[in-house]
């Protein structure tokens, strides 16, 4: 038995090392990558999603200031021209009136003396019983009551002004699309509480890679409906947090039956300067793990990463710039995201793929 045994032990135990020597079949062997070309991009439009906004959109406010004392509207409500939106609590600005109404009559009473001083001494002039230099004093006391009388004519205007300013009323016609105060909120002056977009003309704002300059027409699409725009402004600089360029564009027909705010799509036509250099590749091919977006290419069987720029992305494509890439280059266009540099790989369309 035991002659038996022995040699069955020495074979047992020989083929648990020859198991240990041998390496992890995935740690020695490249993987298996799917890859493709990259296409030049010659399409000469650009589709882009906009919002719809008013031609003019005023921010609200009191040109006085003071603590809200009612609120009478709520977002998205439509407004009349000359509709009540808030009011202030009037008791200072009525304070301030009352002071102001006193002080003109105090100047108008200062007048008063003035001109019937002035009187007394043009008769005592004429009788030789005053000097002409005490005249002339009475006639500059004149001159100057009657001036702070119209001081204090004007300062009641204010006053008066001040205490309508503690009504804000709407200043056209149109929709709410923001409203910010409340109700004993203490507000400053100019400082916004509902932003008003007026009723008339609508436009389209959309937002533009930092790379491309917003042309100057577009058709805006809706259902079977196609609406030419026109471009009215760009903003002076790029967006610093988005790198975006923000345009306005004109409707150049009505556009009914949809609400401020609404998200549409447009489309741009794009010339050859601003489609060259743009390449379409499979959305998976796209690695965003990193800093940057980044595409992966094979160089001597090794993954490499690429940096790229990227220019807008679709459901199935994305369209991405770099200065190294080319036409017809081939990168890695599924699993990008297991990928890391230096790691052995081997394309699926190469001869002996499984």
């Amino acid at each position: 038995m035991s002659r038996l045994v022995t040699p069955l032990l020495l074979s047992i135990l020989l083929l648990v090392g020859c198991q240990q020597g041998e390496p992890e079949p995935s740690a020695s062997q490249p993987r298996w990558v799917k890859t493709t070309a990259l296409a030049a991009d010659t399409a000469p439009t650009l589709s882009l999603t906009g919002v719809l906004r008013a031609r003019y959109e005023t921010p609200q406010a009191f040109q006085v200031s003071g603590q809200i004392a009612t609120r009478h509207v709520d977002a998205g409500q439509v407004v009349r021209q000359g509709e009540v939106l808030f009011t202030l609590d009037p008791s200072d600005l009525e304070e301030a009136l009352a002071a102001a109404r006193a002080e003109l009559d105090a100047a108008e009473a200062s007048v008063a003396v003035a001109e019937a001083d002035l009187a007394r001494d043009r008769q005592l002039l004429e009788k030789d019983y005053l000097s002409r230099q005490a005249f002339e004093r009475a006639e500059l006391g004149v001159r100057e009551a009657t001036t702070r009388r119209d001081a204090a004519r004007a300062r009641v205007a204010q006053a008066r002004n001040a205490l309508a300013y503690a009504t804000l009323r709407a200043e056209a016609d149109g929709v709410l699309i923001e409203v910010s105060g409340e109700p004993g909120q203490v507000i400053g002056v100019g400082q916004a509480v509902a932003r008003l977009a007026q009723e008339g003309p609508r436009e389209v704002e959309v937002n533009f890679p930092a790379r491309l300059r917003p042309p100057e027409t577009g058709e805006l699409l809706l259902d079977e409906r196609r609406i030419a725009l026109t471009r009215r402004e760009v903003a002076g600089a790029a967006d610093p947090a988005s790198r975006t360029w923000r345009a306005r564009y004109r409707l150049d027909a009505p556009l009914e039956a949809r609400r401020l705010g609404d998200i549409v799509e447009a489309r741009f036509p794009l010339g050859d300067s601003e489609a060259a250099g743009h390449f379409r590749v499979p959305v998976a091919a796209l690695d965003e793990r990193g800093e940057s977006a980044q595409l992966w290419q094979i160089v001597d069987g090794q993954a490499q990463p690429l940096a790229v720029s990227v220019e807008r992305i679709t459901r199935e494509h994305a369209w991405v710039s770099g200065e190294a890439l080319e036409v017809g280059q081939v990168v890695i266009s599924l699993g990008t995201h297991l990928l890391t540099p230096g790691m052995a790989v081997r394309p699926l369309d190469e001869k002996g793929a499984p």
